[in-house]
């Protein structure tokens, strides 16, 4: 990333509580060096990322009228993570099969509250392949300088934050594998200082992670 794209995506990730994701503008000469972060439309919770379907259209039209190849705009897949971890989660690996899935490739980038990053390559043609990607911040380019309140106003324009998930009470208390209750202060404790840490048997909404 240039340095202007990557202080962007920092200063997007710390905004909110939620995950926020958007789409990777590539250098035209050079696909894998990502020059901006463009949100688009969402809905987000602190466990997923959902874009809004007439948002994506938009974004796909506005990029092409400014003369972009495709290639430079709906490749890199970009997303935070609220909490330690950049380790995709089974919904990200769904939604990235689901939507690039059939492009020759694409990449899945995570960028975790706590610093960790992930970044994925995907191929499908021929026989398909996905190799890990090292992270580095390209300074020999020239870059533009921050705009931190422009960021904010995107962010604003684009994020809808959506409460999903419900407070962890003693009625929704999930029982273990013994048939036992489990310890809810000790449960309700851990799940506040890293609710994605410590994930086994959490309850969210109806939904177990």
């Amino acid at each position: 990333m240039t340095p202007y794209a990557w202080r962007k995506l920092l200063f997007l990730r710390d905004l909110g509580p939620t995950e926020v994701g958007g789409f990777g503008i590539s250098a035209a000469n050079d696909l894998l060096l990502i020059e901006d972060i463009c949100l688009i439309a969402q809905r987000c919770s602190p466990f997923t990322v959902a874009f809004e379907d007439e948002a994506v259209a938009d974004f796909f039209d506005e990029r092409v009228d400014r003369g972009y190849q495709v290639e430079q705009f709906a490749r890199i897949w970009l997303h935070t993570h609220p909490g330690s971890s950049a380790s995709p989660s089974g919904t990200d690996e769904a939604t990235f099969a689901r939507c690039f899935g059939r492009s020759d490739w694409a990449i899945m980038f995570i960028l975790a509250r706590g610093g960790e990053s992930y970044a994925r390559l995907g191929l499908s043609g021929g026989p398909g392949a996905e190799l890990l990607l090292p992270v580095e911040i390209d300074f020999s380019r020239p870059f533009p300088s921050s705009d931190e309140a422009a960021w904010e106003q995107e962010y604003l324009a684009a994020v809808r934050e959506e409460r999903r998930y419900q407070p962890f009470t003693e009625e929704r208390l999930l029982v273990s594998a013994a048939g036992s209750p489990l310890d809810l202060d000790t449960r309700l404790t851990e799940w506040l200082d890293d609710p994605f840490a410590y994930s086994q048997g959490l309850e969210v909404a109806g939904e177990r992670f």
